[in-house]
This record gives C-alpha cells, structure tokens and sequence, in this order.
C-alpha cells in the first residue's frame, strides 16, 4: 500500500515539479505588477491571467503527457489539456493532470498496436497523423467530459479546504504532512495538492481585489519545524549528530534541503513529534495573522519564503517560521533529552537514501542485474565502468585498489572505462546501478556489482572481505600486477594552477556549476566549447554528483576530441548545491578535461582527502588556495 501511495504521489509531483520555475514566475510577476502589488503596471499585468490558465496547466499536461508517452504522449497531452481548458472559465489544473498522462498512454497505445505495420517512408506521416487526430478527439472529449468533471472536484476540494479553514482545523494537516515528508512524501502532498488548490484560492483572492496569497503554499514548505529540530540536536544531541546539527540547521534554513533533518528523526523516531507540532503552532499563527504565500516556495528556504511573501505579510509569515521554530525546538530539546540514544548517523542517512530511492521508483544496487557468475578465487581483474570512463569510475578504481592493498591482495589488476568499453578479460565490473543493465550488455560474462555512489561504497569493503577469504588458503601473495590505469602523472606536471582554483562560490544551479568549469577550461586552453556541452551533456543524461558531497564534472566519451590538453578546474561552494534528480548535496566542485590518464594522480588525492562528507566538509571550510593547489599537486 504504500509503495503504491509513494506511486502515484510521485506521479503526481512528476507533472508540477519540473514546471515549479514557471509557478514562480507567475507569482512574483503578479506580486509585483497587479494593481494590488509593489510596482503595478497594467502591461506587466497583462501576463498574469493567460499565465494561469493556459500556460501552467498546458506545461503540467505535457509534462504529465511526456512521461507516459514521450514527445507525442507530451504533444497529445497539452492538446487533450487545451480541450479541459476552453470548457470553463475555472483554472484547469486538475483537468491537465488527468488529460496529459491519459493523451500520453493512448499514443503509446497506438504505437504499440502499429508496431511493425508501418510502411517504410510512412513513419514520419503516421506520427504525426497519429498525434494530430489522437490529441484532437481528446480535445473534443475533454470539452464535454473531463472539464467539466474536473470542475466539480476542484469545487469540492476548494469547499473542503475552506471547511478547515473555517472550523480553525487547518493546523492538523501537519499532523500527516510531517511524518509524510520523512517517508519522501512531500513533494507528492506540496506539489501534487496544496500547489494546485493554493494556486486556485490566489486567483479567487484576485478576482475579488484582495491580496492574492496562500497559506497551503508555506504548510510543506516552512523552513521552521526542521530549524527547530536540528537545533535542539545542536543543545541536547550526543557524539556526531550534536556536531553535525549546526552545518545541517544552515543547510536546511538558508538552503531549503528539507531532507537533510530526515535521518536526525529516523534516530531517534520520537522527535517527530516536535517538528509536527511546531508546524501545527506554524499554520494556526499564519492563519491567525492572515499569512501565506502569492506562489509556490521551492526550495523551501527562508529566503524563497520572503521573495514570494505578498504586501503586507511579512510580519504574519516570519511569525509563522518563528512560532513554528520555537516550538519544534522546544519540544524536540525536551525528548532528545527524556529518549534521546546516540544512535549511528550513517545508518541513518542510509535508511534515508533507501526511502528517497524507494520513493522515485528507482532501483536499489540490489535489485539491478549482476551479470554472470564467477569463481572469485580467480578473479585477476576488475572494472569499474561509468559512462565516459574518465572520473568517477577513475576514482572508485582507486579507492578499490588501496583497499585490497591494505588487505594484502597484490595480484589484482583493479582499471576503469567507459560502461560501453568494459574489457572482455574481466571478471567483475563495479559500476553505478542504474548502468548495471549497459554493463551487463557489454560484458556479458563478467559479474556486475552495483553501486549507489563511487565515494565510499560500502559494496567496496564487502567485495574486499569476499576476496581475502577466497584467498585465506594462499601461503603468499601472487607478484604485483602494474596497474595499467593508475598512471601517475609525470614528475613535475602541474595539471591544477592556482587561478583555476576559486573558493567561496556561491551557490547556483549545477548546469551553472558545470559551466562555470567550462568556461575557465576554455580560458585556459585545456578545450574548446564543444567538450562544456559534452559536460552537460554528460550530466544531463547521468549525475556527476559522485557522493562524499563531491561532483566532477567531465564530458561524454564522443566530446574527448574538443579537448586540447589535459588541466583542471576546482570550486568550492560552501553554501552547497542541491544536485540532480537524487538531490545529492555537492561543496566540491573538480572539472576535469583529460587526453590520457594524467589526471589520475591528482584524483587519487582527491579519493584520499575526500573519502567521506565529514572530509570534504572539512576541506571546503578551511582550505585555501595555496594549500590546495599543494595537497592536490602532491607539492606537500
């Protein structure tokens, strides 16, 4: 049951969240231009109603319509929404949530059925046709049935809403939303309900000539419950959760990551109870004060919170996080101190990735193939594969090989590669989970191991335990084997210079991150701006967040021919970066354009002083630019 509530929550959250830029937009445009906000302008203005009506819905069906059935699913989609939308006058968001998937499963459907029965020289007609006549019969039935269908269930979900309200009983919401957002329901209840309903109740408040806000937009998204429990930690918290509250409390308030209190509850379950009735305090202050937001605050940061705070709500809002905070902290301080054990953080924030992978649908390392089986006894060889081969299998290699030096196992030959170049002398591939399936194409013989990240895995010690005791009957080690892809580089190469060292950065988007990389290769004549697309690309289509809060951006296997010669780019960003779909946090940023295997000297050093988040942590914040440029050139 749940894992089929977590289904269609994500589901949900699927079609809102990658268009939650344009929400934004439209609530700012309207905080700030409608005649009632802070610089009116009658021709800004214009923008906001076709915003709302035609432009949110149409981009949450075709999103909705694309990740049924792809570009002609998204197509179908956005045309079926079209039909929901002319039906009424009422915001169609519901009716985009049901028209995109549906246009997208009955153009998968088509195709299905039309699977080998194409002519040849016919594909492109029939695709186009197909969407065309597909997405208007939906048109045509949206109009009659599902708008205004659609319309009676937001009139009963608006009067539900307003029935809370009315009775004072809104602040038990966060009776469910708290407990639900460490399960990674959040997204699914914030974006996936409140989101929609809020954005109807803004636009109803507007048609009136009252302030257009929200304050089912601040219920999931208020940073005060969270502050207040990675505080108490910091009062009453024992060993590593006491010292690791502080940078969590920044993180969380400043940075929205909501999910980074999620393993200090899972320590200690009972605490839930702080955060849940900080929130309750939180909602009955704003509904009191009259507080809420004029569009979605994502992240859930203090800082979206006020941006997206409406003319003369200030003082309700920051009471709201206030009151939340002081409670939560309050109550949190009082059970950590009467139940409070100082239980293992790592497991913790392990329970957490399994709950967060668990909630995207994404497979586990165990549920990913693992290939062919093989007598360990005679492995003689072993790959770690990423996509391009050049960085983070690079360094897991790495990490592997001195593991099995330190076990005292020599005859080991531990390379890296592309997941597409896997040697066919092999026996075991290491590679990230959701390359398992391309690894196991490519070296079919070979047994997969999978992992979540490539810095400090614990798969690694695993594998190392099963060598040595495969290898306990051996009376002595076999002679070393060169490590063909270990190469250092040459004695007096500097392949990191102190100006491609930046410290302090703040925090941006990672396509940002990643060009900012770029573009100082590009100054320094290590590539040209085919290998910063290759970058992108890269990370488009697989996160180069490796773990240990680290990222190395590289391009693809195809964008090696733009570079020039082999250099390095590093940034800090101690504020951190919310990175890709799994959310990863990075602080360390390492660019990497190399012709050969140069680079994997200074990798090394990385893996070295980067081999947990505590690390890594520890260099960002203290490091300066001459001490890096020594540690990572082995000048010290």
């Amino acid at each position: 049951m749940k894992e089929r509530v977590q289904k269609f929550g994500r589901f949900l959250s699927g079609m809102v969240m990658p268009n939650i830029g344009a929400f934004i937009a439209w609530g700012l445009i309207a905080a700030l231009f409608i005649e009632a906000g802070w610089f009116p302008n009658a021709t800004i203005a214009k923008m906001v109603s076709p915003m709302l009506s035609y432009l949110l819905p149409i981009l949450i069906a075709y999103t909705g319509g694309k990740m049924v059935g792809g570009q002609k699913g998204a197509v179908t989609g956005a045309l079926a929404a079209l039909g929901a939308i002319a039906s009424t006058e009422s915001t169609m968001f519901i009716g985009a949530m049901i028209c995109g998937p549906l246009g997208g499963w009955c153009v998968k459907k088509f195709d299905e059925k039309m699977e080998g029965h194409v002519p040849a020289g016919f594909e492109m007609v029939i695709n186009n046709f197909s969407v065309g006549i597909i997405g208007g019969l939906l048109a045509i039935l949206s109009i009659f049935a599902i708008g205004p269908t659609c319309v009676v269930l937001t009139n009963w979900l608006g009067a539900g809403v307003g029935w809370l309200v009315d009775h004072s009983l809104l602040p038990l919401t966060a009776v469910l939303v708290e407990p639900a957002k460490v399960l990674f329901l959040n997204n699914a209840i914030n974006h996936g309900v409140f989101t929609p309903i809020g954005t109807e109740q803004v636009e109803a408040l507007r048609a009136a000539g009252e302030v257009g806000k929200s304050i089912l937009y601040m219920i999931e998204s208020n940073p005060g419950p969270g502050l207040g429990l990675l505080l108490a930690y910091c009062v009453a918290g024992k060993g590593e959760t006491r010292s690791s509250a502080g940078a969590a409390a920044v993180i969380q308030f400043v940075g929205g990551i909501h999910e980074i209190y999620f393993p200090y509850v899972l320590m200690n379950p009972i605490v839930i109870l702080g955060p849940m009735l900080g929130n309750v305090c939180g909602i009955f202050t704003l509904n009191l004060l009259g507080g809420g937001l004029s569009g979605p605050a994502s992240p859930g940061s203090v800082i979206a919170e006020l941006m997206l705070t409406p003319k003369g709500c200030y003082f309700a809002n920051i009471a709201g996080i206030a009151v939340a905070g002081a409670v939560s902290f309050a109550i949190s301080v009082f059970l950590l101190k009467l139940f409070g054990k100082d239980a293992s953080l790592a497991e913790a924030q392990a329970q957490v990735a399994a709950s967060k992978a668990a909630s995207k649908g994404q497979p586990a390392p165990s549920d990913a193939p693992t290939g062919a089986k093989v007598d360990v006894k005679s492995v003689k060889k072993i790959v770690f594969a990423c996509d391009a081969g050049m960085g983070s299998s690079a360094m897991g290699a790495t990490m592997l090989r001195n593991k099995l030096k330190d076990a005292g196992i020599t005859d080991i030959e531990v390379v890296h590669a592309p997941v597409s170049e896997i040697p066919k002398d092999c026996q075991i591939v290491v590679t990230h989970h959701e390359l398992a399936h391309r690894a196991v194409a490519s070296n079919p013989n070979a047994r997969v191991i999978p992992i979540q990240n490539f810095m400090g895995a614990p798969e690694y010690g695993a594998l190392v335990e099963e060598l040595v005791a495969a290898r306990s009957g051996k009376t002595a080690p076999a002679p070393a084997v060169p490590q063909a892809n270990a190469v250092p580089a040459a004695p007096g190469a500097i392949l990191l210079d102190r100006k491609n060292i930046v410290l302090n950065c703040k925090s941006v988007t990672p396509e940002e991150a990643i060009k900012a990389c770029g573009k100082r290769m590009v100054e320094s004549g290590y590539c040209t701006e085919g290998y910063v697309q290759g970058m992108i690309e890269r990370d488009a289509g697989f996160p180069v967040a490796i773990g240990s809060h680290v990222a190395i951006p590289h391009g693809t296997n195809e964008s090696r021919e733009f570079i020039q010669k082999t250099g390095l780019v590093v940034m800090t960003y101690p504020e951190g970066i919310v990175w890709g779909e799994d959310e990863e946090l990075v602080r360390l940023v390492i660019g990497i354009a190399s012709q050969g295997e140069e680079h994997l000297d200074i990798l090394n050093r990385i893996v070295e002083v980067c081999e947990t988040e505590e690390d890594t942590d520890a260099l960002v914040d203290s490091a300066t630019v001459e001490e890096l440029y020594k540690k990572l050139n082995g000048l010290t």
